[in-house]
């Protein structure tokens, strides 16, 4: 575990900021979690970290591999010295709850909520969940804070936000996204992973499972991994991973991820996920082509006032 030396913080009654920074982005083709893409070579987390402070969240525990610690230590934690208590926590294949056999020739982690599952000796108060490599806007962070600060104490009670899948895509290539359906009440009913989804002449489509292209409305509330749980969320996610192992931990590709534990949850009656609106746009480094429009938003976003042009 690594902790930055930060002074005179009382952060215990104030919500976690949990950074999922394990991936190493074979698609973009690297480390993106370190690219520097601010003016002052700022990367996304930094502006991740940056919202969550200025939203009120008490700390940041980032989960990596332990190959890059040196590195994220140099080059992420050293900016975040005196601004906001930070942890390091490891994910690593063999890192798993019970005695499950696992394939030697695995080569990745089981995903992203056996990331999750990294923090639960660190976390103890409602927490948020993002990826490293994904920028979500100054309002997600607010509404985020605002939901965990609500359910303090309390148990059962989650939330996630959900971006217009308009306002998610890359203009290098299609993607996936976790199309959200809920209630009348505002409350997560289920998450369907769609693939294949782009712009094709104005209009929205995914490949359905049968390969046929389906339009999706503009509006439509997808999951970009932008989550807020109470505590007791760790306990349930090592419940539903012993399930999981025993019909996968041999298998060389499976992963357990975050909506698999959700929409079981949901569908068990044990919890409620609020989904929060946004009409924040989610931008990221998907691919390497993505990355000279990425820098051009963000140099927008600073002339616009919205950040500064030097973070830390």
């Amino acid at each position: 575990m690594y902790l930055c030396a930060c002074k005179n913080y009382t952060y215990m009654s104030k919500p976690t900021l949990f950074v999922l920074a394990a991936g190493m982005g074979s698609r973009y083709g690297g480390l993106k979690q370190l690219d520097g893409l601010g003016p002052s070579g700022e990367t996304i987390m930094d502006y991740s970290i940056y919202d969550a402070i200025r939203a009120g969240f008490g700390k940041v525990v980032f989960v990596i591999r332990e190959s890059f610690v040196d590195d994220f230590e140099k080059v992420v934690l050293s900016k975040f010295k005196d601004k906001i208590p930070c942890e390091i926590c490891f994910q690593s294949i063999d890192k798993i709850p019970g005695n499950y056999p696992i394939n030697p020739k695995r080569e990745k982690p089981w995903g992203t909520n056996h990331a999750v599952l990294m923090g639960k000796d660190m976390i103890h108060e409602p927490f948020a969940v993002i990826n490293a490599d994904d920028f979500y806007g100054k309002e997600s962070f607010e509404v985020l804070a605002d939901f965990l600060n609500s359910v303090q104490g309390k148990q059962n009670q989650y939330c996630m936000v959900g971006y217009r899948v308009g306002n998610t895509l890359s203009e290098s290539g299609a993607v996936s996204r976790g199309v959200c359906e809920y209630n009348a009440e505002g409350y997560l009913t289920n998450i369907t992973e769609r693939t294949h989804i782009e712009d094709q002449g104005g209009k929205i489509v995914y490949t359905d499972e049968n390969g046929k292209d389906v339009i999706l409305p503009f509006n439509t509330l997808v999951s970009m991994n932008m989550w807020g749980f109470t505590p007791d969320y760790f306990t349930y996610s090592e419940e539903i991973f012993h399930t999981f192992l025993k019909e996968h931990s041999e298998d060389l590709k499976s992963e357990y991820y975050i909506p698999t534990a959700v929409n079981t949850l949901i569908a068990e009656g044990k919890v409620t996920c609020k989904v929060l609106d946004t009409t924040a746009s989610w931008f990221g480094v998907t691919y390497a082509e993505d990355r000279p429009q990425v820098v051009m938003k963000i140099n927008e976003l600073v002339r616009k006032g919205v950040y500064p042009e030097k973070l830390f």
